[in-house]
């Protein structure tokens, strides 16, 4: 391997649940998130002389965004075959599952903008000031959408216990 090489694999293996998690949150796909963290990494990857005595977590991060922000601003389109994926195998993780498609459904119901700045601010615990940054947007604009995009999920979250309530649970 070359210099760095072994350094920048341990990067990937120590942050690569996290970033993929983030990307999933902003697409609401796995599949487009995996692609998303693993051009991320290799843009990173690219830079890696320069990052990896910085932030190259940070770096990584503003890379995903900015590729599922251009996502949003260039449709991603499939070609669809006839033959179906493999599936993977694996235990009954029933409830997982159904919290994992629960906030997916919930922060479809945002803009891209809100969506963006929930997980930046509230999975990557980023500061606002730091969200407005990787955006490009101001401060105001980060704390209004933010407080715009929570009250929406409250409300959906709200509507979901009143239908499970309801139903005898």
């Amino acid at each position: 391997m070359a210099r760095g090489d072994e350094e920048f694999a341990d990067f990937v293996r120590a942050s690569s649940a996290r970033l993929t998690h983030a990307a999933y949150l902003l697409t609401g796909d796995r599949h487009q998130a995996e692609d998303a963290a693993q051009t991320a990494f290799a843009r990173t990857y690219a830079a890696w002389s320069r990052v990896r005595n910085k932030d190259a977590y940070g770096y990584a991060r503003t890379v995903l965004m900015n590729h599922v922000i251009d996502g949003w601003r260039r449709p991603y389109r499939e070609n669809p075959t006839d033959e179906l994926p493999e599936r993977p195998v694996g235990d009954d993780v029933e409830h997982l599952v159904t919290q994992r498609e629960w906030l997916t459904a919930v922060l479809a119901t945002l803009t891209d903008r809100e969506r963006a700045v929930v997980v930046l601010r509230h999975f990557f615990d980023l500061p606002e000031a730091d969200v407005a940054a990787e955006l490009g947007v101001s401060l105001g604009t980060v704390k209004s959408t933010n407080s715009r995009a929570l009250a929406k999920l409250r409300v959906e979250a709200d509507q979901d216990r009143t239908l499970i309530g309801g139903a005898g649970r």
